[in-house]
């Protein structure tokens, strides 16, 4: 039986005009990843995305998302290689819609953990999380 999941991106307290949805599908063995944002800040067209191990979009007054803790990684591998490692979003006027395949994981695999979207590109190479800044928007994946 296949699992579907899901999540609703909503913003952080500085930045509540973003909202999306990602759905995760299992599709032949792998998982389509498709996503929707909106309200991105803009001037920056490039935001990284990243599925972390935590299970709550919860934190404190300097990180608003710090219960999200690091990035999903299965085989102890650096960054970018990390299981939750995804495909940076690029905006257009605030908004960004995109679907990829990845092979990294299943629907399933990832129930409880959380989606994060950060301020900046992800540069794929700064160790732990490749130097993409504050954590701006942030969703539980959960069973759909």
């Amino acid at each position: 039986m296949n699992i579907y999941s899901k999540a609703v991106i909503k913003g952080s307290v500085k930045h509540p005009e973003i909202i999306g949805y990602a759905a995760f599908i299992p599709s032949d063995g792998k998982t389509m990843v498709s996503l929707s944002v909106y309200g991105l800040p803009k001037g920056s067209d490039i935001f990284a995305l990243h599925i972390h191990e935590g299970t709550s979009c919860t934190g404190s007054s300097s990180d608003p998302f710090a219960d999200t803790k690091s990035h999903y990684d299965t085989a102890g591998s650096p960054h970018p290689y990390h299981t939750g490692d995804l495909p940076p979003i690029f905006s257009e006027d605030g908004t960004s819609r995109f679907a990829f395949l990845t092979g990294k994981f299943t629907p399933e695999e990832i129930i409880g953990k959380t989606i994060v979207i950060h301020a900046m590109p992800d540069d794929f190479h700064s160790q732990p999380s490749g130097n993409s800044g504050e954590k701006i928007a942030c969703g539980v994946i959960e069973k759909m």
